[in-house]
C-alpha cells in the first residue's frame, strides 16, 4: 500500500461532525455510535476515529441519528477544515486556557499543518467572518460564562483570558455585546449563546 493510499484509508476512517462542541456532544455522539454497534477509536470535539470504514448503510443510519441530535457529518474537505478550525478555537478558549497565551495563527497552523494565510482566507470565504472575529466571539462567550459563575474578579478573568488589561477586556466585551461586563453581571438575563451558534 502506498503512502497516498494509506492516507486515503485513514481519512475514510475519520468522521468530521458539525456542531459537536462540548463534552455532552461527545457523549451524545458516542451513544449513537454504540446504538449502531460502531466501535470508535476516539471521539473528540468535531471528529470521530473509527476502527473500520463504514458501510454505506451504516453511514446512512449514523447520519440520520446525528441529524436527530442536532449534528451533521461533513463530507467535503473545505467544510471539514472550517469545522476543524472552529473546534480548535472552541477547545482553546473553553478548555485549554493555558494555550491562550500562544499566537493564534501559529497555534492553528501547527494543528492543521497548513499556512495561516490559506486557512484564514478560506475561513473568511466560507463563513463570511474572520478567524479573529470568531475567536473574539468565543472569548466573549467564555467571559460571559465566567461572569455568571461569579467566582473570579474581572482582573482574574482578564488574566485568564489573556487580555492585556481589564480595560481591553471591557472594551472588547462592550463592542461585541453592547454592555459593560459589570452591567452584564448585574442583569444576567442576557442569556449566553450555545457555542455552535456563536
Amino acid at each position: 500500500m502506498t503512502g497516498i493510499e494509506r492516507i486515503k484509508e485513514m481519512d475514510e476512517k475519520k468522521l468530521y461532525i458539525k456542531n459537536m462542541v462540548c463534552n455532552r456532544c461527545i457523549a451524545a455522539v458516542r451513544n449513537e455510535l454504540e446504538k449502531l454497534n460502531i466501535e470508535p477509536i476516539f471521539v473528540n470535539l468535531g471528529e470521530v476515529g473509527l476502527r473500520e470504514t463504514l458501510t454505506p448503510e451504516q453511514k446512512e443510519k449514523l447520519e440520520k441519528a446525528l441529524v436527530s441530535n442536532g449534528f451533521a457529518m461533513i463530507d467535503d474537505k473545505r467544510s471539514r477544515l472550517i469545522e476543524q478550525i472552529k473546534t480548535l478555537i472552541i477547545q482553546l478558549v473553553h478548555y485549554e486556557n493555558d494555550d491562550l497565551r500562544k499566537n493564534l495563527s501559529d497555534y492553528l497552523s501547527e494543528k492543521v499543518y497548513l499556512d495561516y494565510n490559506y486557512i484564514s482566507n478560506l475561513f473568511s470565504e466560507v463563513t463570511d467572518t474572520t478567524i479573529e472575529k470568531y475567536f473574539i466571539a468565543q472569548k466573549i462567550e467564555r467571559v460571559k460564562e465566567l461572569l455568571v459563575y461569579d467566582e473570579l474578579t474581572l482582573n482574574e478573568i482578564a488574566d485568564q483570558m489573556n487580555y492585556s488589561s481589564v480595560a481591553h477586556l471591557s472594551a472588547q466585551f462592550k463592542k461585541v455585546t453592547g454592555l459593560t461586563p459589570s452591567y452584564y453581571k448585574k442583569i444576567r438575563d442576557n442569556k449566553r449563546k450555545p457555542l455552535d451558534e456563536v
